[in-house]
C-alpha cells in the first residue's frame, strides 16, 4: 500500500490505517529507535507511541508523500526524549559526544539569532545537504539524524572507519564555512 493510500486511511479515521503504517514501515522505525536508545523494548515503545502519535496528527498534517520523514520524526524525537529519561551515563556520553561534534559548526540553540533564524537555519542546512553527493549526504545524515554509530556506517557503505570519521570531519568543515557564507557566526 502507498504512503497516500495509508493517509487516507488515516484522514477517514480508519484503524486499518495503524496496521498498514506498521507493516510498510514498522521494521525501519524500530530500527531508528532501536539505534537511538540501544534498547530493544524501548524501541517498541517509540514505534507504537509513534501510531499513536500519528493516529492524532493527522489530521491535520496530511504527509501524503513524506510519510516515512513524518513518522521518523517522531519516532526520533521519542527515541531521544527515553535516552533524557533514562539519563544513563553510556548514552549521555554518546549524545554528548554527537553534540559537540555538531556545536562546532551550527550555533547553539541558546543563541538569539538562531532562535529568531530557525526557520532560514533549516532552508540553510537543507541548501547544504543539497550540494552533497548523495553518499556523503546518507553518510551525513545516518551520524547526525539516525545517531548511527561510526561502525555501523562504515559497515553500511563498506569503508573503513577512518573513511567515514574522515568524510564526516570534511563534511561538518564544508557546513561551518557554508553557514559562516550564509551569514551565521559560529
Amino acid at each position: 500500500m502507498d504512503d497516500r493510500t495509508i493517509v487516507e486511511l488515516y484522514l477517514r479515521r480508519d484503524e486499518t490505517a495503524i496496521r498498514q503504517t506498521e507493516a510498510q514501515y514498522g521494521a525501519r522505525l524500530r530500527a531508528l529507535a532501536y539505534g537511538i536508545t540501544q534498547d530493544a523494548q524501548a524501541s517498541e515503545e517509540c514505534e507504537n507511541d509513534t501510531y499513536l502519535q500519528a493516529w492524532n496528527a493527522i489530521p491535520p498534517h496530511e504527509p501524503r508523500t513524506y510519510l516515512y520523514a513524518f513518522l521518523a520524526r517522531i519516532t526520533r524525537h521519542l527515541a531521544l526524549n527515553v535516552c533524557r529519561a533514562q539519563n544513563t551515563l553510556k548514552r549521555s556520553a554518546r549524545l554528548c559526544t554527537l553534540s559537540e561534534e555538531m556545536e562546532q559548526c551550527i550555533p547553539a540553540p541558546d543563541d538569539l539569532s538562531c532562535r529568531l533564524d530557525r526557520m532560514a537555519l533549516a532552508d540553510a542546512l537543507n541548501r547544504f545537504l543539497g550540494t552533497l553527493s548523495a553518499e556523503k549526504r546518507a553518510v551525513f545524515l545516518r551520524r547526525y539524524w539516525f545517531l548511527e554509530s561510526v561502525e555501523s556506517i562504515a559497515a553500511r557503505f563498506s569503508f573503513s572507519r577512518s573513511k567515514v570519521k574522515s568524510m564526516l570531519m570534511r563534511t561538518r568543515m564544508q557546513l561551518r564555512g557554508f553557514l559562516e557564507k550564509e551569514g551565521y557566526t559560529l
